[in-house]
């Protein structure tokens, strides 16, 4: 498995119940993330974000799929997603 083919766009986040600001921007860091330090183990969109990573690890998931699921367990959890969007191109 290559480092860099599990990359994903990054996502910031708040989890203000456990006190922790993180940047995940892989599917490594996802899976550690849910697995370790999540502030919460149930939910449904949980278990389809840890399918998503344990698939993406072995490459059978896109990256940027893992990286939609996991956005959407951290609004189960009601921890706050942080997306960094590209400046718009300024053109003269």
């Amino acid at each position: 498995m290559k480092g860099n083919s599990l990359a994903f766009r990054p996502v910031g986040l708040a989890m203000h119940c456990i006190g922790e600001y993180r940047v995940v921007n892989s599917v490594r860091r996802a899976a550690e993330t849910l697995l370790q330090r999540w502030p919460i183990d149930d939910g449904e969109d949980f278990s389809e974000a840890v399918m998503a990573c344990l698939e993406g690890l072995h490459n059978r998931v896109p990256p940027e799929d893992v990286r939609a699921a996991f956005i959407k367990a951290a609004h189960e959890a009601n921890v706050m997603v942080i997306e960094l969007v590209k400046p718009a191109c300024e053109c003269n």
